[in-house]
């Protein structure tokens, strides 16, 4: 960006954008393009709305050089936007996110709710979030299900005490609980049941963790690898998933581009892919309390 660069919003997106163009750069973490990216930038810098009425607005001489500042680490460090600025914007949400941990971009945050009524009663009283990470999922869940309570159990101590963090930004604090341990384990341990357990668990197998691109290595590999094949969370959650859901209780959880690798793994189980019209890929639903007697070759 010139020295010269504009003063209005405008101008600073288009300036934010030809530089982005222009680098290259890998999006995927709230953006796909970089026209998108300059505008999550310049408006989360800003503040303004995203409306075209913002886009004559002057821009602080201070704001204009964060602008530029932020805009250079983007392209230098090739590190997600997320983490320069603190925050993110998930389901037109505030959460808080630091370099170190996963940036919320799940597809299962635009299927709860509504979406999901044929599975989910819109009455439900418990769910766990597993794999929280900053609980971005756990506290859309508890804002679409209001009668619930719910868990988030997430393993990374940075990412559990920004999931605490975001549960009082969104004064959830009287129905959401935050564990800090394994999801595994704690599932395991655990002698209730629920009516809804999701999950976006780590998921990249092994080849693909060796293309990544760099901005998704700014991200905790305990975050990402997921095994051989993309499946060693969910391999240890589906015996368990029985015991721990309710008679009408559902399994809800992402596995990504490992969705192949699960409908060869389990070419058994009865589960049911989504359509996500908001993008993404491989999240199934699965009621196990209705196929109990499948689990014994799982």
């Amino acid at each position: 960006m010139s020295e010269e660069a504009p003063t209005t919003v405008g101008g600073m997106i288009e300036a934010v954008y030809q530089r982005f163009d222009n680098a290259t750069l890998s999006y995927g973490h709230g953006t796909d393009n970089p026209w998108d990216e300059a505008v999550y930038l310049v408006l989360g810098i800003t503040g303004c709305a995203d409306d075209e009425a913002s886009l004559r607005l002057p821009v602080a001489s201070a704001e204009r050089e964060r602008i530029k500042a932020l805009a250079g680490r983007r392209v230098d460090e090739r590190a997600p936007l997320a983490h320069l600025l603190g925050e993110c914007q998930f389901m037109g949400q505030r959460f808080f996110v630091e370099p170190g941990v996963m940036v919320p971009r799940s597809p299962i945050g635009y299927l709860l709710g509504e979406p999901l009524s044929d599975w989910i009663a819109p009455g439900i009283t418990r769910i766990v979030d597993l794999c929280a990470g900053v609980g971005c999922l756990g506290i859309l869940a508890a804002q679409r299900y209001p009668m619930s309570r719910v868990t988030l159990v997430e393993l990374e101590p940075q990412a559990a005490a920004l999931a605490r963090k975001n549960v009082a930004l969104h004064n959830l604090g009287e129905r959401v609980e935050v564990i800090q341990g394994d999801a595994c384990q704690w599932l395991a341990g655990e002698t209730g049941q629920w009516d809804l357990i999701l999950t976006n668990p780590p998921y990249v197998n092994v080849a693909d963790m060796q293309t990544l691109p760099e901005e998704y290595r700014h991200e905790p590999e305990l975050g990402l690898a997921a095994g051989a094949d993309g499946l060693a969370l969910v391999d240890a959650f589906l015996p368990e998933l029985a015991a721990h859901l309710k008679p009408n209780g559902v399994f809800l959880c992402e596995v990504g581009a490992s969705a192949p690798a699960m409908q060869r793994k389990y070419p058994d189980l009865p589960i049911e892919w989504l359509e996500l019209p908001h993008g993404g890929e491989g999240v199934f639903v699965w009621p196990p309390q209705l196929f109990q007697s499948r689990l014994g070759s799982f």
